[in-house]
């Protein structure tokens, strides 16, 4: 798993529905978007774009998608969900942490992607949900 230290990107994102302000933090400790929407043990967070924006869409809420520039408190490491158990190293620069995200920012001029790749990957999130697949969580 790569630390902190072996990340070269200068920017992390975060994709959410949260209406949240520069300086609040993101703590992990909170319902998971994803299967059965336990309390997930990790926060994560993106080197690209692309990746914040999934994170926006598909996040749980009625708010608008956000897309924060956050600064890590502590160490991150590859988030096994997109890394080896699903494509072969990091190609989506995703990452997780027990340790808060700071907000230093916000992206505004976003675009999401194409109605329908988003009513697809929708779909395959239901999909995942009713079989019961769960974050990695170890």
């Amino acid at each position: 798993m790569a630390s902190i230290n072996e990340v070269s990107s200068p920017q992390f994102y975060h994709g959410t529905k949260a209406d949240l302000k520069l300086g609040d933090l993101i703590e992990p400790g909170f319902n998971s978007n994803f299967g059965k929407g336990k309390k997930a043990a990790y926060i994560y967070l993106t080197a690209t774009l692309d990746a914040a924006t999934w994170g926006a869409e598909l996040a749980l809420g009625d708010g608008p998608g956000r897309i924060y520039i956050v600064a890590p408190t502590g160490p991150i490491e590859d988030d096994p969900n997109l890394t080896d158990k699903k494509f072969p190293g990091n190609p989506t620069m995703s990452y997780r942490s027990k340790h808060p995200l700071t907000i230093i920012g916000e992206v505004t001029d976003w675009q999401g992607h194409p109605i329908e790749q988003l009513n697809t990957m929708k779909a395959n999130v239901e999909r995942a949900r009713q079989l019961g697949i769960e974050a990695i969580e170890d």
